[in-house]
This record gives structure tokens, C-alpha cells and sequence, in this order.
């Protein structure tokens, strides 16, 4: 086979250009104003070398973007009018790593090491599926397009993320999540005015985890592992870290975009993922980057950490902010924001969608009862075969109400509760504690995010408002709350360690609408939220 190099193609109409081989692995290529597109693939053996990095600068050699090639991952494209902003030109910076030294003469080698690009992160090789390593991040790239109403907020100066709990706070611009309340718009997603303009300065360095986030999904899949995808960080860029792996033994970050074979997801906010534990896959729907709404479904197999794109049958719209909850090995999915034509924007939906992953395909069951009223934002968890959403926005109105669908019966009943209720919200946390019990924690109330945290028993339809200043010290939106099942050492007897399953709560993320972004993880026993 041929010696191994990377080719690119500027526009549908052009043939490949070879950018970099083994002999010259740094390549530079100006990209003028009217490319369409650009795909960048590799070609040849990759024993020789570990990963290649590419990187697209602007016309004043800004970062737009960051990606890399692997063995896994041997393509990569962009467009002018989604990925890409090249409107005035751009360069292309290719560099390939890991190359053995016995292919290299000592002029090359200084060569690449003067010409690799800072933002370049560390390849990370596989080993039995997702291994307990970490690596140093560059910093966060720069520089996506600013489009979309539901995407965009204000406000660029810097401000510092106040230090919390946890081993990862990094530094982030200053950006309101939302708008305040006298100037929102008709648009039914909880509005986000836009930015005056690009932005000109590098994000922040980013080390030893996720950088700030909030939109983001956190999926436990064992009791030593859960997986953090996409997210939106500083100045509403999409996080070109969107896949890591969080150890809960050592609770380390590994960064995982690059360790599964096949397609990843592309970037977005307002997306679910759900994790089956019979098949051991996660599945992610929806969500939205600027101003395209996706409706796609990726799989992750855990066992074989291998990525596929679903080909559904079915109709379901593209929906963002949408509640996503397995019950019996399907896929129920409700409300969440579609886009529409003029004059309004987006909508926010009320109807119900379930995904049939043995079958591949997506159907409107037949629902009876009392419907809740559209709404994006809301919460939803599945416990003793039922379905309790809570919550939601759909502009200008904030909820704060709680129905049940009888999964069982597929019907629709407004709960009416007691006890010290939340106040109306959207863009919170919820997660199942018990059989019997969920908690609801922070969100957004239409001018602020919000610190307080509920409980709410199944059983007696009550909430009782919980004082842990370990939760409530720091108002956030956004934020991802999962629970995990965690091994613990109870005592010995006859020389036998005797292991006893506990819950703990874990919260990552999110944004406090005052330009902090939170990369700060919280863990609590949940014995302790329970007394």
C-alpha cells in the first residue's frame, strides 16, 4: 500500500491536494473566500504514525475550528455556512503526530516541532475500550459563527468562574445564558439575545477536564463510569471537547472524542442522551447547533465503543430541549422546541414520540387524558411505570406544574401536589433517587438561575424543599444531576470483604445567566438527601 499522507479537496468541483506526508508532516494551505467546502481525509498505512491534528484559522489567524484524524476517524469536513466561517479566507494547518523517529531526519524533526500548532491536543490510544488516563487540553477553540436566536447571548469581557467543589474550574468569558425578562422576544425557546459581533481573543486554557459547559448531557452507564457529550461554553461556542469520560473511583476526566471507532455526533446543545443497560448503548437525539435543528439518532455501543448513525424509519421533527426517558428498551420523547417558518421563529411542541431501537423506527402512540401544554426546558423521569414531567417554558409563560403519564395505560393525568412546591422554572436538574422519589435542583425563572433544591415523593404527591447549602450555594441553569449506583467496602468478616451498592449524586456544569461557565463537579451521598 502507499506511503501514508493527507489529502485535502476545496469544493466539490476540485480534485484532491495532498497537504502532508511521513517526509513533510506539517502542511499549510490558503483557502480562498469562495470554497464551499472542505473535506480532509487520510490515505495509506497509519502504523507510522498515531493521529494527525488540523486546525482552521481565520484571515487574521484566529481559530475557527480544531479536529483530528485517527485510525477511527480517518475524515473530516466543513462547510461555509455551518462549521466553517472563511468568508474573508482561511488557512488550513495539518500536522501529524507520533511519527517514529527512525522515519525523520533531525532537520524534520525540529521542523515539526516549530510548526505544530499550541492548540493541539495529545493522541490517546484505546485500551480495553475507555481507559483511567488523562491528558492535558489546549485551549478551547474559538470562533464558531454566532447564528440562531436560540444559540446567542450578549456580553464578551472577562470574568472569573468563582472557584467551587471539584477539581476542574477554568476561567470564562463573561456571557449571559439569558435574556432578562423586559427584553425577551416571541420566540419560544427561553430567549438569547445575539453577540455584537465576533469575538477576536483565544478562549482560556483548559487542563485535566471538560471546560465550562452548560446544555451538556451526563450519562451513567456503570458504577465506575458515566459519559459527558456536547455542551456550549464562553461566548456560546460549541465545546470542541464535546466527548469525555468522568471515573467515578478517582472522579478524573478522560477525554474521549477520539477513543470510539465510527462517526461521532455532531457538535450540539439541547440534546438527550439515554442509556440502555440491557444492550448497553447510548442513544443521543436532537438538539441544535446555530441555526440547524437536528433529529438524527447516534448509538454508542459501551462494549465495543463503537459509534453509528441510526437510518430511522418513522416521522419525528427536529427538536431541541425535549425530554428523553426509556421504558421497556424504547425511546419516549416529549415537547421540546421545533423549528418553523415566519413570523414565529421556533414552537414549542406537546406531542409525544417514542423510538423503537429494535425496529428502527420512530410512532406517535395514541395518548388519552390530560395533555400537558407545550413546553421546552421541562424535566421528565420514568419511576413505577410512570412518567412525571415537571416544569418547562414556553414564552412568555414559566411552569411550574407536574404531570404523569401511565405508561401502562398511556394516559395523561395533571398531578396536584402539596407541600412546598418550586417556583416556575426551565433548564433544571432532576434525578431519580428512589423508587419513590425524585430530586429537582437550579434552573432558570426567566431572569435569573436559580439555587434551590426539591424533592418530590410519588407516593403522597408532595415536595419538601431541601436546605443543603452544598446544592444551594451556587445558582446554575443548564447543569446535568445523574445519579449512580457506587460499590462501597462495608466491613470484613472471615476474611471476606463484604461490598454494599450505594447511591451518590453527582452535578456537572452549567452557567449562572451572570458570564460564568461552571466545569466544577459536585458529588453527595444520597442517604444524606434522603434522611
Amino acid at each position: 500500500m502507499e506511503d501514508f499522507a493527507v489529502y485535502a479537496v476545496f469544493g466539490a468541483d476540485e480534485p484532491p491536494q495532498r497537504i502532508a506526508n511521513l517526509r513533510g508532516p506539517v502542511g499549510r494551505s490558503v483557502i480562498e473566500p469562495s470554497v464551499p467546502q472542505i473535506v480532509l481525509f487520510t490515505r495509506g498505512r497509519w502504523e507510522n504514525c498515531s493521529s494527525v491534528s488540523v486546525e482552521l484559522n481565520d484571515e487574521k489567524d484566529m481559530l475557527i475550528t480544531l479536529s483530528k484524524l485517527t485510525p477511527f476517524n480517518k475524515c473530516v469536513s466543513w462547510e461555509l455556512g455551518e462549521d466553517g466561517v472563511w468568508s474573508d479566507g482561511a488557512t488550513l494547518n495539518v500536522n501529524i503526530e507520533g511519527i517514529k523517529t527512525e522515519l525523520l531526519d533531525p532537520a524534520l524533526t525540529i521542523t515539526q516541532k516549530e510548526y505544530t500548532p499550541e492548540c493541539n491536543t495529545t493522541s490517546v490510544a484505546p485500551r480495553a475500550g475507555l481507559g483511567k488516563r488523562k491528558r492535558s487540553r489546549g485551549e478551547e477553540e474559538e470562533g464558531e459563527d454566532i447564528r440562531g436566536q436560540e444559540n446567542i447571548c450578549p456580553n464578551s469581557s472577562e470574568k472569573v468562574t468563582p472557584q467551587r467543589r471539584g477539581k476542574n474550574n477554568a476561567r470564562t468569558g463573561q456571557t449571559r445564558l439569558f435574556q432578562q425578562k423586559e427584553e425577551q422576544s416571541t420566540s419560544r425557546t427561553p430567549p438569547i439575545p445575539k453577540a455584537k459581533g465576533k469575538q477576536q481573543t483565544k478562549a482560556p486554557t483548559q487542563t485535566d477536564g471538560p471546560s465550562g459547559r452548560w446544555g451538556q448531557t451526563l450519562c451513567p452507564i456503570d458504577p465506575q463510569t458515566a459519559i459527558l457529550i456536547g455542551g456550549q461554553g464562553a461566548r456560546m461556542q460549541f465545546c470542541k471537547d464535546p466527548i469525555w469520560k468522568l471515573c467515578t473511583e478517582d472522579l478524573s476526566w478522560v477525554p474521549a472524542e477520539t477513543l470510539a471507532e465510527g462517526p461521532t455526533p455532531e457538535a450540539r446543545i439541547g440534546h438527550t442522551a439515554t442509556y440502555d443497560p440491557d444492550s448497553k448503548r447510548i442513544f443521543v437525539f436532537g438538539g441544535s447547533k446555530h441555526k440547524k435543528w437536528f433529529n438524527d439518532v447516534h448509538i454508542l455501543d459501551t462494549q465495543s465503543w463503537r459509534w453509528t448513525m441510526v437510518e430511522a424509519q418513522g416521522k419525528v421533527p427536529p427538536l431541541a430541549y425535549h425530554s428523553c426517558t426509556l421504558f421497556r428498551g424504547e425511546l419516549f420523547v416529549f415537547g421540546g422546541v421545533f423549528p418553523r417558518p415566519h413570523p414565529e421563529p421556533d414552537g414549542c411542541s406537546d406531542s409525544l414520540y417514542i423510538f423503537n431501537p429494535e425496529m428502527a423506527i420512530w410512532y406517535q402512540p395514541i395518548v388519552n387524558g390530560d395533555k400537558p401544554a407545550p413546553r421546552s426546558g421541562h424535566s421528565a423521569c420514568v419511576t413505577q411505570g410512570k412518567i412525571f414531567i415537571f416544569g418547562g417554558w414556553d414564552t412568555p409563560v414559566c411552569f411550574n406544574d407536574m404531570f404523569m403519564l401511565d405508561l401502562c395505560l398511556m394516559e395523561f393525568s395533571a398531578v396536584q401536589t402539596s407541600g412546598s412546591a418550586p417556583s416556575p422554572r426551565s433548564w433544571h436538574g432532576c434525578a431519580v433517587l428512589s423508587e419513590s422519589h425524585f430530586l429537582v435542583h437550579g434552573g432558570y425563572n426567566g431572569n435569573d438561575a436559580l439555587s434551590d433544591t426539591f424533592i418530590f415523593n410519588t407516593d403522597t404527591n408532595c415536595w419538601t424543599s431541601l436546605a443543603c447549602s452544598q446544592l444551594t450555594s451556587t445558582p446554575r441553569a443548564g447543569h446535568s444531576i445523574i445519579t449512580m449506583a457506587t460499590a462501597c467496602v462495608k466491613g470484613s468478616s472471615d476474611d471476606e470483604e463484604q461490598v454494599a451498592e450505594s447511591q451518590t449524586l453527582l452535578i456537572f456544569g452549567g452557567g449562572d445567566n451572570e458570564g460564568s461557565f461552571f466545569s466544577d463537579l459536585i458529588t453527595m451521598p444520597v442517604k444524606e438527601l434522603c434522611k
